[in-house]
């Protein structure tokens, strides 16, 4: 009998090239650079009340638009510059979001001179370790989790806007701190460490 030569992968990438390439290099893999972090903390923030899908397709926008994510230029924005971006087609243009990256962005500098770095103080959420889930179903994933309530409460205490526990666990999910593929799916061994 011939093997099967199919990729299997997370249910919820499929039907959508973006979302495949997406799940396939980046989602899951730990993330230890605070530029990458700041990109996701923007997008996820943006994502609110909309699909991945509509702020992946924006991705480039966002990079163009928030100085490719350089956290010390965009905590500079002045309120000049936001009325700017809330004309530009290639974001979601909703001044709270837009207010909210600039703010999350002061405190993402408080954060980094409290802890070195934002990425020792998010990893020390999970234990300085990704949490390796089993999941062997879409209907076994979580929304938010005793971690991601934690993290999104001391955020807020911090200043943070826009940083909920729903939207903090699908930053979990996407920096790494948490695995979150099927156990079915081949990227699941492939980001455990």
């Amino acid at each position: 009998m011939e093997k099967s030569t199919e990729i299997i992968r997370c249910p919820w990438c499929l039907g959508f090239s973006e979302y495949v390439a997406y799940h396939d290099t980046e989602w899951g893999v730990p993330v230890y650079d605070d530029r990458i972090h700041f990109e996701f903390l923007i997008l996820e923030s943006a994502q609110a009340g909309l699909s991945w899908a509509t702020i992946l397709k924006k991705r480039d926008g966002y990079r163009k638009a928030f100085a490719d994510f350089d956290y010390k230029i965009v905590a500079e924005f002045p309120e000049s510059y936001v009325q700017e971006l809330l004309l530009d087609p290639g974001i979601i243009r909703n001044t709270l979001k837009i207010k909210a990256a600039i703010n999350n962005a002061r405190c993402f500098m408080k954060v980094q001179e409290e802890f070195g770095s934002f990425s020792n103080y998010i990893w020390g959420f999970v234990g300085g370790k990704p949490i390796q889930n089993s999941l062997r179903s879409m209907g076994g994933a979580q929304a938010t989790t005793p971690e991601s309530d934690h993290l999104a409460k001391d955020l807020k205490k911090r200043g943070f806007k826009f940083l909920g526990s729903t939207t903090i666990y699908a930053h979990m999910q996407a920096t790494g701190l948490v695995n979150d593929h099927l156990t079915s799916c081949f990227r699941y061994e492939q980001v455990k460490i």
